[in-house]
């Protein structure tokens, strides 16, 4: 029995009248993900960055060479405003982890781009968020994980 459960049998004493397996299922959800979140964030900082961050550095690593992007791309991609999408890279910038530069195909615009040490900390950080995550994840048997991943990818394709 865990904390859900409890919930939903709190529900089921006072409003019998409601079907709450939905409410178990995405309970568990935004527990696990909340759980896991802080535990990545605890990853994260320990290279200097904060959760933000590290998307915006993962952006970058995951475009490829030149690990550049334009910074309307990377706050489309995380889904941000240009506000708090300059935040962030003047925070990476002051670390020294992406470089602003002119966009050579564009004289108004500019390019973010990973620095040296903004690839090591990005490499170092994604191997150690995954180990941490493949600590957790790897305790379910091989075909529980392959269920679970294919259950989350029919959901999510169902919300949209």
């Amino acid at each position: 029995m865990d904390d859900v459960d409890r919930i939903i049998e709190q529900w089921a004493r006072e409003r019998p009248d409601l079907e709450t397996p939905a409410m178990a299922a995405f309970g568990r959800i935004y527990r696990i993900a909340h759980i896991m979140g802080a535990r990545q964030e605890k990853v994260q900082n320990g290279f200097g960055i904060t959760r933000g961050e590290f998307d915006v550095l993962a952006t970058l690593r995951r475009a490829g060479e030149p690990y550049q992007l334009a910074p309307k791309a990377l706050a489309a991609s995380l889904m941000l405003t240009s506000g708090g999408m300059t935040g962030r890279l003047d925070r990476l910038e002051k670390a020294g982890l992406v470089t602003r530069s002119p966009d050579p195909d564009d004289r108004r615009g500019l390019v973010i781009t990973l620095t040296p040490r903004g690839f090591e900390v990005i490499e170092e950080a994604v191997t150690a968020g995954l180990a941490a995550q493949r600590e957790v994840f790897e305790q379910l048997p091989p075909a529980d994980r392959e269920r679970l991943a294919v259950l989350l990818r029919d959901l999510l394709a169902l919300m949209g």
